[in-house]
């Protein structure tokens, strides 16, 4: 029977003895001198790390175009997007208006953060001011298969209690799969309450980036902490509307989103599980 040596150890051929190998420290320090270049000075303030080039979905519950031309004036581009419904294959046309506050929050975190990029919103609450599992599906295929969005902002949260029946938490995560491996980076929204309440997509972890609040002196800084199937935590409070100032998880997912496009903008190729590898050492890069 051949035996394949460990790389751990190898042998004198004089003694027979067994000697410490030096390859994982070298290994190490390979991997030591390249890691060093990745800090958030270096890519996030990046004067090109802007968002161009870069389509990003939210799909909330609206944006008022109005609100974001008077803060970002001529430089923001022109907002698309569509209202959805259960009941409708294609989605009623985007007007320029939002349901409620929520979704023209969550815009403008993710504008401000990268405010270069090309912004689509897709209403999956319109005026019956309520949202279905297959809502958020028909949204999420058409932000991967219609408007060709490479990351999909998600500040919203379906509970656990409607998603018992295992069809619809199967249809649900095969949509984030299938997001994944169309190379569309998802950001989830923990629950407000988590631990104690359970809310998906967020726990749907490995493909997507799942994000819990902080407030952070910096709107570009986070962390990766993984606890309880939620990875990442980022800035909590946002800028416009009646609850901005109001710590929330709906907050925190478009600012890593609009980090995530400021990375984006600098390697347009990058993979959902690059971007996810990148975030993780620029975090570690802080602690150092």
């Amino acid at each position: 029977m051949y035996v394949v040596q460990p790389a751990l150890d190898r042998y004198d051929a004089g003694s027979g003895a067994a000697v410490p190998s030096t390859r994982s420290g070298a290994m190490s320090d390979v991997f030591d001198e390249i890691f060093t270049l990745i800090t958030p000075q270096r890519l996030l303030h990046d004067p090109r790390a802007s968002g161009e080039g870069v389509r990003v979905c939210v799909i909330d519950s609206g944006v008022e175009r109005s609100v974001l031309q008077e803060k970002f004036g001529p430089a923001l581009k022109p907002i698309e997007g569509g209202i959805f419904t259960s009941d409708r294959a294609e989605p009623l046309p985007y007007e320029g208006r939002q349901s409620t506050p929520h979704g023209t929050t969550v815009a403008d975190i993710l504008l401000t953060q990268a405010p270069a990029v090309q912004l689509f919103s897709a209403d999956v609450f319109g005026p019956s001011g309520t949202c279905e599992v297959e809502t958020v599906i028909r949204a999420l295929h058409w932000a991967y298969d219609v408007w060709k969005c490479k990351i999909v902002n998600l500040s919203l949260g379906v509970t656990e209690q409607k998603l018992q029946q295992l069809p619809k938490r199967q249809q649900l995560q095969r949509v984030i799969e299938e997001g994944y491996f169309k190379d569309v980076l998802i950001v989830a929204a923990a629950h407000n309450d988590h631990p104690f309440t359970r809310s998906y997509p967020a726990l749907f972890a490995p493909p997507l980036l799942s994000v819990d609040k902080r407030l952070f002196a910096n709107p570009l800084e986070f962390a990766y902490e993984p606890r309880d199937q939620i990875e990442f935590l980022a800035h909590g409070r946002g800028y416009v509307g009646p609850f901005a100032l109001e710590p929330a998880t709906s907050w925190a997912a478009p600012h890593l989103s609009g980090i995530a496009a400021r990375l984006l903008s600098l390697r347009p190729e990058l993979k959902p599980f690059e971007v996810k590898t990148l975030l993780y050492w620029l975090f570690r890069s802080t602690q150092r």
